[in-house]
């Protein structure tokens, strides 16, 4: 039999390189090798089995950490390989390029202030003003720098004679000389003495020829040469041989700004700074070295002062350090306002955003609001409300929106919501109703743009707030009605559009209610269940009509804020305040554990409050300041649009006030009893809840007391379809919502007809 070739060992893709096969192949067998030696498995009895395994030591070097299941023998289980618990590092496919797939943050190509319009401005006009400054300074004090140099021209004259004499006899190469003297380096003295004397011989000759040219030139100035010509001359000779003549220690102008430089922050300040903290994670990074505390980005120039992103230790989160800001602050030996330790919302926990401003945020001098002194607004676009501690305007979109502003009192709550009312009143299109339930009317500038106002801190301006809110809590079916009936094509997505609010005669304008002082209203015990009930409805219900709710209160706690209006509210503006619990219910639950602390505003950080909503992240924001007298005039130019644009009503127009209406209408309040989603009631059950409702107004109320209130209206109690507390269903007598509705509408109609 002749001899065939071995074939060369083969590996597909489900073969085991590790196993050995053999196969018969056409005459001969195929062999296929191990990688490496196996050694034998002795048997099972063999006592050798008894002996621990050696494990290779570099296995455990090179980072393969071991697992075994629990409970596991992996020498029966798993044929006694070991389980790799670190997944093995990701292989790039050949091909691609090293950058394919990584995470990568692509630094700005421009300078962020260089694209900002407001911070070139700001840069061009103190350029501008410092040249102005300085030039007006050393103007008006140049008299007395001539008088300096005159009075220093003698020694000037002195000190250019000394120098020029130096000069002739080589004074320079003196120590050169002394040198080889001392050195005892006669040859080199001598080759020094002779280049000296060269030059000295030629040097005098220079100045020989200098002194006679110069006495040439002045005989002819003296002859030839004008008066003023040598008035002049003679000055420029005493100013410089008086600047010659000057003392560095003494200069001749004076200095007209005094720098104060802040210090440039650097890594080596952050890390001393957060050392200083107290936190015993922190203090161990610290001596760990350079791997302790990282900083994924460069320190920045941003705005009027630095940004430095921070990785802090693992186990150390933002709020950890936003709750030493004072400390921190210490460690950076800035002052508290300009400081700003913020969370990078979308970084890990530990990530640190640090602002250090040039200036404390308190004391900078604040912008003029954009709106002061042209223009108007439109509440389907962003208005502007204040600026941030890097200067930079904050706005915020108002439509399908609710506000709440909370603050600790005289701390800017009203100023701060006087800035978005004063916004909408520049919109013409819109309807106001305020009411200021403190009575010291900081709000009656804008009295003359409004459906309803009334300012006060009695019973009657609170019955008033809580009509005008029955109104709207109906309005709200009406516009739902009116923007189901529409076409398709002119109300694509159901909501209320910048089109249909300039139809004024579909009535889906922007209509803004704003209650400053609203625990007033959430803590009286006749009307906190209703006006709950109503607030809660409206937030949620409103934004999609064009139904705008802004609450400001001073005392943002559990009995004064229901958590139905706390929970919901779309967008929170929360000044200083002292508690966690009082941060939280205006800027929402977790709120203080996720580093967004109101709680760190100090005595002089009036205006300056966390707002969350606008952006997607929380900002620092300080409301723009508009004083009474501005903000009168910026009322009085809102009505001249209102007045142009035809849409002056109710208070503003000089309707009946309410308090000259009805008390109560039976109607408004059989309506507000209806929850959302209910569309029918029994009439017990509405009795019910008008006698828990209103106990004083409605005591004692029967189905057919209610009955009898409803008769002149043409509403009769018919049978209604419900479910009583044991979740039986029945006919029962009762009313429809949409009768009631319809019914107070009409009747609405008809009062505004009889008294126009």
């Amino acid at each position: 039999m002749s001899e065939q070739p071995m074939n060369p060992p083969t590996n597909d893709d489900n073969t085991n390189p590790d196993h050995v096969e053999t196969g018969a192949g056409e005459g001969g067998r195929v062999l296929d090798f191990p990688s490496r030696p196996v050694e034998p498995t002795p048997p099972a009895d063999d006592p050798a089995n008894d002996q621990p395994t050696a494990v290779e030591p570099d296995r455990f070097l090179t980072g393969e950490i071991m697992n075994h299941p629990d409970d596991t023998d992996p020498d029966t289980e798993d044929g006694g390989r070991p389980v790799l618990v670190d997944p093995p590092a990701a292989r790039r496919a050949e091909g691609m390029l090293p950058w394919i797939g990584r995470e990568i943050e692509r630094r700005p190509i421009i300078a962020p202030w260089l694209r900002r319009r407001d911070d070139i401005r700001d840069a061009t006009k103190w350029a501008t003003g410092w040249a102005w400054h300085a030039a007006g300074f050393h103007t008006v004090r140049a008299p007395l720098y001539a008088a300096r140099l005159a009075a220093r021209s003698p020694r000037g004259a002195v000190v250019a004679l000394a120098n020029a004499g130096r000069w002739v006899g080589d004074a320079e190469s003196k120590p050169l000389r002394d040198g080889a003297i001392r050195g005892g380096e006669a040859d080199q003295y001598l080759r020094l003495a002779a280049a000296r004397a060269d030059r000295v011989r030629a040097r005098r000759r220079l100045a020989v020829v200098a002194v006679l040219a110069g006495a040439a030139g002045l005989v002819a100035l003296d002859t030839w040469a004008p008066g003023w010509l040598l008035g002049l001359l003679a000055v420029a000779a005493v100013l410089v041989l008086g600047k010659v003549g000057t003392t560095p220690d003494k200069p001749v102008t004076g200095r007209s700004v005094v720098a104060h430089k802040p210090t440039r922050l650097t890594s080596d300040l952050v890390v001393r700074a957060l050392g200083a903290l107290g936190l015993g994670e922190i203090n161990k990074a610290v001596a760990r070295g350079a791997n302790g505390i990282t900083f994924p980005a460069p320190i920045t120039r941003d705005g009027p002062g630095w940004r430095a992103d921070v990785d802090l230790p693992y186990g150390v989160t933002v709020s950890d350090i936003v709750e030493r800001r004072d400390r921190l602050a210490s460690g950076l030996r800035r002052p508290l306002g300009c400081v700003w330790p913020e969370p990078a919302h979308d970084a890990h926990a530990g990530r640190l955003v640090l602002w250090v401003g040039d200036q404390d945020m308190s004391q900078a001098k604040p912008r003029p609001w954009p709106l002061a002194a042209h223009g108007q607004a439109d509440l389907f676009r962003a208005v502007p409300f204040g600026m941030d501690q890097r200067g930079r305007l904050v706005s915020i979109l108002l439509m399908f929106a609710n506000v709440l502003i909370g603050a600790m009192p005289r701390f800017g709550k009203t100023f701060a919501l006087r800035v978005l009312l004063l916004a909408a009143a520049l919109d013409p299109n819109a309807q106001l109703r305020i009411f200021e339930l403190k009575g010291t009317g900081d709000l009656s500038p804008l009295e003359g743009c409004c459906h309803h106002y009334a300012s006060g801190a009695d019973d009657q301006t609170i019955e008033a707030a809580m009509e005008s809110l029955r109104e709207v809590y109906a309005e709200l079916n009406t516009r739902a009605k009116r923007i189901a009936g529409l076409p398709r094509e002119l109300c694509p997505e159901n909501k209320v559009t910048p089109e249909l609010a300039a139809r004024r005669e579909l009535g889906l304008f922007p209509l803004v209610v704003a209650i400053d002082e609203c625990q007033e209203l959430f803590s009286h015990p006749d009307h906190k269940d209703e006006a709950d009930r109503l607030a809660t409805g409206i937030i949620k219900r409103g934004p999609a009509m064009g139904v705008i709710l802004i609450l400001a209160t001073q005392r943002p706690d559990a009995k004064s804020l229901p958590t139905g209006v706390s929970s919901n509210v779309g967008i929170r503006f929360c000044l200083r305040v002292m508690g966690q619990t009082e941060n939280d219910m205006v800027l929402g639950t977790s709120a203080y554990k996720n580093g967004i602390r109101a709680t760190t505003f100090g005595p002089r950080d009036k205006g300056i409050g966390y707002l969350l909503g606008a952006a997607d992240e929380p900002q620092i924001v300080r409301s723009a300041y508009i004083d009474g007298p501005t903000a009168e005039a910026i009322a009085g130019r809102a009505r001249a649009l209102r007045e142009l644009a035809g849409t002056i009503t109710g208070h503003a127009a000089g309707e009946r006030p309410a308090d000259e209406r009805p008390a109560r209408s039976i109607l408004a309040d059989v309506a507000a009893v209806f929850a959302p989603g209910e569309d029918r009631l029994w009439s017990d059950t509405i009795a019910a809840r008008l006698v828990q409702q209103w106990p004083t107004t409605y005591p004692g109320t029967t189905p057919a007391t209610l009955a009898a209130l409803l008769k002149p209206y043409g509403l009769a109690p018919a049978q209604v379809w419900g479910t009583d507390d044991t979740g039986t269903g029945r006919n029962r007598r009762g009313y429809l919502r949409d009768d009631v509705t319809t019914a107070w509408e009409q009747t609405e109609r008809r009062r505004r007809s009889d008294n126009p």
